[in-house]
């Protein structure tokens, strides 16, 4: 039996054919630690006594609560910014520099297809869109890998998601996603790699690969694997600052399970609290007149310029309906200025939006946008536990970039042909 991709890339870390079940010992290409997670991550780094094992492979991104919200996070920043300093890494991000994480560095060409990649932070599974293998790990791992570029982990079994066929109108990445994690539920792929296939993938952009692997961990998965082509290479050669490799899969490699989806049967979708995997039609949801309080448009999932672009064509020559807050945070400094020389960042903001920092903002209820009880808002974000976007008694709907700027113009959850047609 043949390799799957994830077999095949932690075989080349491990320096050993690996199968899936395994425990091995793989070296890392690259690590990376926020804001929230670095301090804990920095204090293990320190008792180790060691050497940070390739400055060059290591970056500490301020992307949660920035600018500083409080004094505890002020100091959370002030350490790790310091512990940067000391140890001069090239690739610490604050200030006029940062964006979200899981934006910033693919966009920065610091992770490329065939990378081991950990972070601590749960979403670095979103790398996995460039062909690498890419997974969250605690800080005290991430510490432990700081210093010794080593990190332990078992090979996971792998499943397969072939999409045929082309996507209907308004349907983007989001949905595809949104519509596996409604199949395989919260925990249909626990400590698996899940890696897409289909002539509906090789269709999409970039950006809608990256919403994509994000998303998931939200059914547990330990990564989320797509085909390096055409479209990936075009984006990495243009960024890419070392060497890489491209792997794809055995013709005959073993996957514990493989779903088939046909894209032209695929909606517009929302998950509804609060579970990402609590997935109803826009067009259902837009006939239960779900009033709303806020709307976010951003985060590592749907921050990207075809996200805000997307928005703005949406909210072009309408505005934000009475008593609803539309908060729009492009997800890096390039997108942000890309956004501002197209007119994008002015159609939005004409709408009566409010344009914030590049940042995770609201996205885990920490900064910029949290919610009081009761309220409800619809995000473009990845997750809508209790309480995740700020109190246990708000709820959160989670939707791609166009329905987000439809239910913001109607003041529910709405479909984007509501407006359009408008």
């Amino acid at each position: 039996m043949g390799l799957t991709m994830s077999e095949k890339i932690l075989s080349e870390k491990a320096s050993a054919r690996v199968r899936a079940g395994e425990m091995i010992q793989a070296r890392i290409d690259f690590l990376l630690m926020n804001d929230v997670t670095a301090p804990l991550g920095i204090k293990v780094f320190k008792e180790l006594n060691h050497c940070i094992f390739d400055k060059e492979r290591v970056a500490i991104v301020l992307d949660h609560f920035t600018p500083n919200k409080d004094i505890k996070s002020a100091e959370q920043c002030k350490y790790s910014r310091e512990f940067a300093k000391r140890h001069g890494l090239p690739y610490f991000f604050e200030g006029g520099s940062v964006g979200v994480e899981h934006c910033l560095l693919p966009e920065l060409g610091l992770v490329v297809p065939g990378d081991l990649v950990i972070g601590a932070d749960s979403h670095t599974c979103t790398y996995g869109a460039l062909g690498a293998f890419a997974t969250g790990v605690g800080s005290t791992d991430a510490g432990v890998a700081m210093a010794t570029g080593d990190v332990w982990l078992r090979v996971p079994d792998s499943i397969l998601l072939e999409y045929k066929g082309s996507r209907n109108p308004w349907v983007m990445g989001k949905d595809l996603i949104l519509h596996a994690l409604g199949d395989l539920g919260a925990s249909g792929a626990l400590y698996k790699a899940i890696e897409f296939e289909g002539d509906a993938i090789h269709e999409l952009s970039m950006s809608d690969r990256f919403t994509m692997s994000n998303m998931v961990i939200e059914a547990g998965a330990k990564a989320g694997l797509m085909p390096v082509d055409d479209v990936t290479l075009e984006y990495v050669k243009q960024r890419a600052r070392r060497r890489y490799t491209s792997y794809e899969a055995d013709s005959n490699a073993g996957y514990v399970l493989r779903r088939k989806y046909n894209a032209a049967e695929i909606e517009p979708l929302v998950a509804f609290p609060n579970l990402p995997s609590n997935v109803k039609k826009v067009s259902k949801a837009a006939r239960m007149d779900i009033k709303l309080h806020q709307v976010f448009i951003g985060s590592c999932t749907n921050g990207r310029y075809e996200d805000l672009k997307i928005a703005a064509e949406i909210l072009d020559g309408h505005e934000v309906a009475d008593g609803l807050r539309l908060i729009v945070l492009p997800c890096s400094p390039q997108v942000y200025l890309k956004a501002l020389k197209t007119g994008v960042l002015e159609t939005i903001l004409s709408a009566g939006s409010v344009i914030g920092p590049p940042s995770c903002g609201p996205c885990l209820g920490g900064h910029l946008g949290i919610l009081a009880a009761g309220e409800r808002a619809l995000s473009t974000s990845n997750r809508n536990f209790v309480g995740r976007m700020g109190h246990p008694e708000s709820k959160v709907y989670l939707a791609n970039p166009a329905v987000a700027a439809a239910s913001a113009v109607m003041g529910r959850i709405a479909h984007p042909e509501e407006v359009m047609r408008a």
